[in-house]
């Protein structure tokens, strides 16, 4: 009897422990209850829980957690209907208040961030809620994890899934999108219109810049041939001048050769005249290529003491010119 006694005891005894000893999982937390009195927080690892006299109150997740925002229609600002979406990040911080200060703290995040939502997006326009994510966004956080700070939850983030404006007001803004890129490719164009024009006038501008640059330099140089010119001219001058003063006609027939070779063919290039006529005495002509053949063995001959001969200064020829108007 005895034996059996004990061994009933160490199988109640067995039991007992058995009952009492709780595992709690890395990540939650698990609060212990005495006669249904909040007492401790049990921590992740071996707890021993008494059985009978305490028990678990709540299983509380402490990871961070995602809650769907289930869709729904806002009226917006300027009275568009738009349907939402959107979902809420959270964790645990006080295991004690999540699981006594609210009844579902799941349920109250979601009822807390739909209607906030609500409130926010209503108070923007349909513009404002399409372009303003971020800040939509940020307001709703604020709102949000101030007023879940109580339940020992932190909302760490909310964020809009989807913003479905009614297909009439997507057709108006698919049309308003292309008439704003047809104007900016209509302003793009005639902007580039302009800039070619502008370039156009501007390589015109630098055309004739340059045109009058050469203009410029080469009448520069055109007068500094003829000042050349004329110095050369005034030299040959005063040469044939020394040398009729030296006593040399030889140098004066050399001159009216040239200046009578130089009329005749300005006869030959008139644009008035297209066939002319005129004598020409060989003797003459002879006359003056042996003066000018004078001049020049006088010139290499060095001979400046000799006094030539005085030749007869030859008549100048009459010419008479006959034009000949084809037309």
């Amino acid at each position: 009897m005895l034996t059996t006694f004990l061994g009933a005891i160490a199988v109640l005894v067995l039991l007992f422990v058995m009952m009492g000893v709780k595992i709690v999982h890395q990540g939650y937390r698990y609060t212990i209850e005495h006669f249904g009195r909040f007492v401790r927080v049990a921590q992740p690892g071996f707890n021993f829980v008494p059985p009978f006299f305490y028990r678990v109150g709540h299983k509380i997740n402490m990871m961070e957690q995602v809650l769907d925002i289930p869709g729904q229609e806002i009226i917006t600002k300027d009275n568009a209907m738009v349907a939402v979406d959107g979902v809420v990040f959270f964790q645990v911080l006080d295991a004690a208040k999540a699981a006594y200060e609210v009844s579902d703290v799941y349920m109250a995040i979601l009822a807390l961030s739909t209607t906030n939502l609500r409130t926010v997006m209503g108070s923007m326009d349909l513009d404002e809620t399409l372009s303003k994510r971020d800040e939509i966004n940020a307001r709703l956080l604020n709102v949000v994890d101030h007023a879940t700070e109580a339940w020992g939850v932190k909302i760490t983030r909310v964020e809009l899934k989807d913003i479905r404006p009614p297909a009439d007001i997507v057709n108006a803004m698919t049309r308003q999108m292309k008439a704003e890129r047809e104007k900016r490719a209509s302003i793009l164009e005639s902007e580039g219109a302009r800039q070619n024009d502008i370039n156009r006038a501007e390589g015109q501008k630098q055309g004739q810049i340059l045109e009058a640059e050469g203009r410029k330099e080469a009448a520069f140089r055109d007068a500094e041939a003829r000042e050349r010119s004329a110095q050369a001219e005034a030299n040959a001058t005063k040469s044939v001048s020394d040398a009729i003063e030296g006593g040399s006609v030889q140098a004066i027939n050399y001159f009216i050769a040239q200046k009578y070779v130089e009329a005749i063919g300005l006869f030959a290039t008139s644009p008035n005249a297209k066939t002319i006529l005129f004598p020409v005495e060989a003797t003459q002509l002879m006359g003056t290529l042996g003066g000018i053949g004078e001049l020049a063995r006088e010139a290499l001959s060095g001979e400046s003491s000799r006094t030539p001969a005085k030749p007869a200064v030859p008549k100048a020829p009459v010419i008479p010119v006959v034009p000949r108007v084809q037309g």
